[in-house]
């Protein structure tokens, strides 16, 4: 079966907002969806990164809008680590989803509002199967990582997608602190 990445990255872009309300509204269940979250929102970077921002940057003409959004995932993942060192129950949990909660909300609003359309417009039915297929494994293989544990391949990838200067040059720890900044 053939699948539109535009597709698959909207459905987990619901999958997200429907594990947001959860753990909102059902605090004794983050124990067990906090990791769910996590999981979903890292395998889900990993794949756009790799797969999907360099077609829209390269095919689709959205470089200005991919060098964005990896900024924010960039940030996201640093506040996804931050809600992983919090206990469940802490007033210190609760503001910190709320932060994520945001800032993944505001990704998921403009990507949906430019760079999915851009790509919808710009790559034919044929692209978008073939990188949906290749977004769907990506985001397999990445299922349960954890946040801030990029490899170095990743981490270059990110860089890449923001326009990073010297980048394959550069040691994992020099990478680390590139997207530290982007996402600060």
């Amino acid at each position: 079966m053939k699948y539109d990445v535009v597709d698959l990255i909207m459905q987990d872009h619901r999958e997200v907002e429907r594990l947001f309300a959860e753990l909102t509204d059902h605090p004794e269940k983050r124990p067990l969806l906090t990791p769910v979250l996590c999981g979903l929102l890292v395998a889900h970077s990993r794949a756009e990164e790799t797969e999907v921002y360099p077609a829209a940057k390269q095919e689709a003409g959205e470089s200005d809008e991919v060098e964005h959004s990896q900024e924010e995932h960039a940030q996201a993942e640093r506040l996804l680590a931050e809600l992983l060192d919090c206990e469940w129950d802490s007033p210190r949990f609760d503001a910190k989803l709320r932060e994520v909660v945001d800032a993944v909300t505001h990704h998921v609003e403009e990507e949906e509002k430019t760079v999915l359309p851009g790509m919808k417009r710009r790559l034919s039915a044929e692209r978008r199967h073939e990188l949906g297929e290749k977004f769907a494994q990506v985001r397999a293989d990445h299922l349960g990582d954890i946040p801030g544990q990029a490899s170095r391949e990743e981490l270059l990838a990110q860089a890449r997608n923001l326009g990073v200067q010297n980048a394959s040059s550069m040691s994992k720890s020099e990478l680390q602190r590139e997207m530290q900044k982007a996402g600060s």
